[in-house]
This record gives structure tokens, C-alpha cells and sequence, in this order.
């Protein structure tokens, strides 16, 4: 019986409004005029007659309902009703209509569909990993005291973005960051962060497979919105090289646009080289320490470069800008600076620096003879397989030495495997030899003689491929490498590329392993270009044209091993080799893991005792030309200066890099 009244009364609720509001009324009165009955029959003040006492019982449940307290005639009392049902209904559809708007106002602004208002801020557009390194830059790069508005737009919820970046930062203080929804393919969208107005704006890649392409269409439709002559600075990232000429045309004159895959396979193979590279790149380009700087130094004019390298006592000198922005980096030791040229450093900050004259801290008798250095075939171990993997072979295809070997060990499902281009001969002597198997799996590993390998390169799936847990497989491959480490007391530099920040935290690293995030050094690079808009031409040279141009030799390259001398010594010694030194890292033979430390423009007079095993970090000079940059600078040991074809970050991919694993 209970069940069966239950579900009549629900029927009834639901047949219409009408119905939900009569059962409404007929619980108050069942509530209310019971009630206020009682209350009149303990009132001693109450009429002693029935009618009376009644009627007091009506005006109490008229005034506790609303409904007007009128006696006398029935029709009286029912026009009282009428009336008080009216105001009711007058007052509940007043309320009714705030709320709802008050909600509505509440539920746009959480989905982030406001617009800002907001000038010289920075927009960024986009979401990927590469937003968190970014902000954080964004974030150290403001300075102290001013405050600055970060707005960023992706097809995201915006109260998840916030929430993500707040956690991955940290506090943000004297930074706000507004996060709007919207897809940055769509002009009306874009409106809402006001890219007209702001400083600069930057375009990161999305982690699917048409992301390229949305960049291309993001830029277009910024177009649409800013001035062509004096718009904001655009900086733009692409992962595959054949967009990058549509991204530049697509961005415009006041346009960056940089190659995320190419510049982490290069950095990939640097830290393969010299362990330790690539938190030597994260110091020299994040905002915490030195990082490059474009100074204007009026004395200097009429000096050579030779003279201005040794006067700068806190800063490290490396090129030249231009009065036409163009960059002129380690150039001849008697290159005269003329009006308009600034000097391009590496410095703790942008303030001025006086001349001074370090001539007499240079220790000639404590330099050393050059020399060439000792060159023997390498062999490395690729793990996995990624869009970043062809590109590597392409580099090292280039710069291998007779005898060089690379083992490939990735899954069957890369692909049908490849070596060189169909139809045409390779001249490479490099030997490409792919293994099946999963990189993961600790019984791969254990079939190899690790012992052979002068590195191990371990890439990660690519986000459209394993979207969830990309960086998992390669720590397990990491914890494999790591415990033949500790079984066999060898050290085997390892590098591992991995997406999330977080992975870097927990990975399983040895004395000479080196993790390198991907799009992080891109990511760095847009924020310096950001900060600075001067450092594109500057970063363009070393980082596409030159490829690699940052080097790190051992000391006694540079002076005698043993000898006490001067910083502003190694900085003569490498200007004999056409180098400019930038800092060095010292060799701590107790430490644990002794390339985690690098010094940057120490002071020139600073002295100390040059050991072997110590590292100074150089810019190199370039000897290719945009089309054919000298690759040697991040080659392997025992890998010779590269033979001809572009690898620019605005170069198309050579038809040999293929997406598939060799053999």
C-alpha cells in the first residue's frame, strides 16, 4: 500500500506544474493552519467565541503565507486571497529573473567567454606541455614590483587550466593569469584575449596529429584582428619543419616561428655527446641565472671585438647586432664595433656595464698549443621510435665516422623499416642496424651488451600514440638501464626523452643520465624572444643556422692542465680558435652527479686551477651556411663534420628522414 500511494503521488508531481504547486499549497495549509490553531488556543488573550478564535486563525495563516488578512464577506476574504496570490506571484517571478540572469552571468564567466580587457599583456594560445615551462618564464621574467596579466586561451575549461597551472607554478604573485575557452582558429574567440592590444603573442603547438595545421590557421586568423604594421610580436611553434615556411608567411613581418621536433632531436644528440647539455641550455636560457642579453654600449664604438671581450669583467660577449638587426656572432677578433651595433651577451641581467680593462689578466704562458682532437668511430643505442627518431638518424647519417654504428630497438608496429633513400645509394657510413623488440620490456635489454655503447638515446611515444601515459615505457626502460648500472658498477650516459614535467621528477637517473622534455628548450626560447623580441635573429643563428652551436670542450683544450690562471686566459685561448667562451663546469670527481653544475661569465680575473676533466662552455663559430649548417657541433664522438644538406629549423626534412625505423 505504502509503494502504491508512493508512486500515485509521484505521478501526480509529474503530470505538470499546476499539479506541483497544488500539492505545494496543500502541505503549507496542512503545516500552517494547524499550526496557527494552536497558537490562538493557548493565547490567553484570544476571543473566548468560536468565531472569533476563527477568525484569528485566519489572519494568522493569511500573514504567515502572504495572502492578506481581510474579514467580513467571503468574497472579501477570497478578493484577499486573489490579491496576496498576485503579489506572490509578482514577487516570486522577480526573484525568479534574478537568479536565473545572477546564474547565467555566473555559469559564462566560469566558462570563460568574458572578454579582457587589458593592454600590453601577454596572450598565449594554445595548450600543450609546453605551457607550463613558458608561464614559468613569463612569470620570472616580469620585473620586480610591476604587475602583468597573462591571458590564455585554448579549447579548454578554464577553471582546469588555472587549477593545472597554479599547481605546476606555484604562487604567482604580482602576475594574473586569465584563462579563457575558445578555439584559437576562431577569430570571435580570439577577441576575448584582445591580441590588438597586447604585447606579444604566442602560438604553441597542440599534441594531435593536424596540430601544425591549427597553427598555421591560428595565425591567420590573428590576422585578422592585428595591425599589420604595428601589431604585437608574434611567436609561433610548429613540430614539423615542411609548415614552417606556411607558419612564416601566415605570421607576418613582426613573426617567429620555431621547429619544436628538430631543435629536441638536436638537443637529443647534444646530450648524448656531453652529458649534462641539456640543463646547461636550461640555465643559459631561463630567467633564474645569465641568460643572453642585447646591450647597448656606447663606448664600445670604434673598439674591436677582441678589446670588448676582455673589458666586460661580469659579462661574456658573443656577437654583435647590427644596426639592421642582423646577427654577427663570433666574429674576427679585429672586427670593429660602428655606430648602431650593440653587443650581444650572456650576462645576470640588462643593466649597463662599464669597460674595463682585463688585458692584464691574460696569462699567455699558461695556454695551450691546439691540437686536433682524437676522433674514433662511436656506437649508440635508439630506443623507441617517434616522429623525432628520423630526424636523428638524418643527423648522425651526416657526421658518422668509417666504423659508427647505431642500434635501433623499437616495437614492429613503427613501420616496415628503411635505410637511406629508395632508389638511391647512401653514402653514409654509418651502419644502421633495427632490432624488434619492446624497449620496455627488461628482457630486451638484458639481451644486449650494453657495454658496447658509448650512450643510449630512449625516446618517448608521441602524444597522438599514447596519449595517457607516454613517458611510463621509458621509465621502465630507464629503471633497466639503471639497475645494469648498479650491477655492474659502469656508468652508461642515458638520455630520456620525455612530456611531462612531473616525469622528470621520478625519473631513475645515474651519474650520467640526462632527461630532456619535449618542446622545453623551445619553450624557453619563446619566452626569451618574448621578453626580448631582439633575440630572434640572435637565437635563429645559434640555434638553427649553426646548429649547435654551443659546445662544451675540456680545459686543457684551452690552458695547461694543473696551471693556476685567470677566466679572462680561457677567454683569450678560445678566441685563437675562433670560440667565445661563455662559463665552464668544474670537475668534482666526489659529487654524484657532476654535470648538474655549470658556471656562467664568471668574472674574468677570477683564478683558479684548470684541471682535465674540467668543461667550458664555447659558442663556436659557424662554418656552413644557412642551407648547410656545420652539424659536427652536435655530433657524437667520433662523428666528422657533416657533408652537405640543410638542417635548419626552417628547412623542409630531407625525403631521407622517413618515418620508419632502419635497418
Amino acid at each position: 500500500m505504502h509503494h502504491r500511494t508512493r508512486y500515485l503521488f509521484d505521478r501526480t508531481l509529474a503530470r505538470s506544474t499546476g499539479a506541483l504547486l497544488g500539492w505545494l499549497a496543500l502541505c503549507c495549509l496542512a503545516i500552517v493552519v494547524p499550526v496557527s490553531a494552536l497558537l490562538v488556543w493557548t493565547d490567553p488573550d484570544a476571543p473566548h467565541s468560536l468565531s472569533g478564535r476563527l477568525t484569528q486563525v485566519w489572519r494568522t495563516s493569511a500573514e504567515t503565507l502572504r495572502l492578506g488578512a481581510a474579514t467580513g464577506a467571503p468574497v472579501r476574504m477570497v478578493l484577499s486571497v486573489l490579491l496576496g496570490l498576485i503579489a506572490l506571484l509578482c514577487v516570486s517571478t522577480v526573484v525568479g529573473v534574478v537568479t536565473t540572469s545572477l546564474g547565467d552571468r555566473l555559469t559564462e564567466l566560469r566558462r570563460g567567454r568574458s572578454r579582457i580587457l587589458e593592454q600590453d599583456h601577454t596572450v598565449v594560445l594554445g595548450w600543450s606541455d609546453q605551457i607550463f615551462p613558458l608561464v614559468g618564464e613569463l612569470i620570472a621574467a616580469r620585473p620586480a614590483g610591476v604587475r602583468h596579466v597573462i591571458s590564455i586561451l585554448a579549447d579548454r575549461d578554464p577553471a582546469t587550466m588555472e587549477s593545472a597551472l597554479t599547481a605546476a607554478l606555484g604562487v604567482t604573485e604580482g602576475v594574473r593569469l586569465e584563462c579563457r575557452t575558445g578555439s584559437p582558429t576562431d577569430p570571435d574567440a580570439l577577441a576575448l584575449v584582445t591580441p590588438g592590444t597586447a604585447r606579444t603573442v604566442t602560438v604553441l603547438p597542440a599534441e594531435d596529429t593536424d596540430g601544425d595545421l591549427t597553427v598555421v590557421r591560428t595565425l591567420l586568423a590573428l590576422r585578422t584582428l592585428l595591425h599589420a604594421e604595428n601589431g604585437p610580436r608574434v611567436v609561433a611553434a610548429v613540430r614539423d619543419g615542411r609548415y614552417v615556411p606556411a607558419a612564416r608567411l601566415a605570421a607576418g613581418p613582426h613573426g617567429t616561428v620555431l621547429e619544436t621536433d628538430r631543435t629536441t632531436a638536436r638537443l637529443l644528440l647534444q646530450s648524448a655527446a656531453h652529458s649534462g647539455m641539456s640543463s646547461v641550455l636550461r640555465d643559459l636560457l631561463d630567467f633564474s641565472g645569465a641568460e643572453f642579453h642585447v646591450s647597448d654600449i656606447p663606448e664600445a664604438v670604434g673598439l674591436t671585438f677582441e678589446e670588448v671581450a676582455l673589458r666586460l669583467e661580469t659579462s661574456c660577449v658573443v656577437g654583435i647586432l647590427r644596426a639592421d638587426n642582423s646577427p654577427l656572432l663570433t666574429p674576427a677578433p679585429r672586427t670593429v664595433l660602428e655606430p648602431g651595433d650593440r653587443l650581444v651577451t650572456v650576462a645576470y641581467d640588462d643593466r649597463p656595464v662599464p669597460l674595463t680593462d682585463s688585458r692584464a689578466q691574460v696569462d699567455t704562458t699558461a695556454m695551450a698549443p691546439p691540437r686536433p682532437r682524437p676522433e674514433s668511430p662511436s656506437r649508440l643505442l635508439l630506443l623507441g621510435w617517434n616522429r623525432r627518431a628520423p630526424l636523428i638518424v638524418d643527423m648522425l647519417r651526416r657526421t658518422a665516422l668509417p666504423g659508427a654504428v647505431l642500434d635501433v630497438v623499437a616495437a614492429t608496429d613503427t613501420g616496415s623499416p628503411q635505410n637511406g633513400t629508395p632508389g638511391r645509394e647512401d653514402p653514409s657510413p654509418l651502419r644502421v642496424v633495427h632490432r624488434t623488440g619492446d624497449p620496455a620490456d627488461p628482457e630486451t635489454l638484458s639481451g644486449l651488451d650494453l657495454s658496447v655503447y658509448d650512450s643510449v638515446i630512449a625516446l618517448g611515444a608521441d602524444q597522438e600514440t599514447c596519449p595517457e601515459r607516454s613517458d611510463d615505457r621509458t621509465l621502465l626502460s630507464m629503471l633497466t638501464l639503471r639497475s645494469w648500472e648498479e650491477t655492474t658498477h659502469r656508468v652508461l650516459p642515458v638520455v630520456a626523452e620525455m612530456s611531462d614535467h612531473r616525469s622528470r621528477r621520478i625519473a631513475p637517473v645515474g651519474r650520467a643520465s640526462d632527461i630532456v622534455l619535449r618542446g622545453e628548450l623551445t619553450a624557453l626560447l619563446m619566452a626569451q624572444i618574448v621578453h626580448n623580441p631582439d633575440l630572434a635573429a640572435v637565437f635563429e643563428e645559434i640555434f638553427a643556422v649553426r646548429g649547435g652551436a654551443l659546445a662544451l670542450r675540456t680545459a686543457d683544450h684551452y690552458v695547461l692542465a694543473g696551471r693556476e690562471t685567470s677566466f679572462a686566459t680561457v677567454v683569450a685561448a678560445a678566441w685563437e680558435r675562433d670560440e667565445c667562451a661563455i662559463g665552464y663546469r668544474p670537475h668534482d670527481p666526489h659529487a654524484y652527479r657532476p654535470h648538474d653544475t655549470v658556471r656562467l661569465c664568471p668574472d674574468k680575473s677570477q683564478q683558479r686551477v684548470w684541471s682535465a676533466e674540467d668543461e667550458i662552455l664555447v659558442l663556436t663559430a659557424g662554418r656552413g651556411k644557412p642551407d648547410t649548417p656545420d652539424l659536427s657541433r652536435y655530433a657524437l664522438p667520433g662523428m666528422r663534420p657533416e657533408r652537405g644538406g640543410g638542417d635548419s629549423l626552417s628547412s623542409t626534412p630531407e625525403s631521407s628522414a622517413a618515418h620508419s625505423p632502419p635497418t
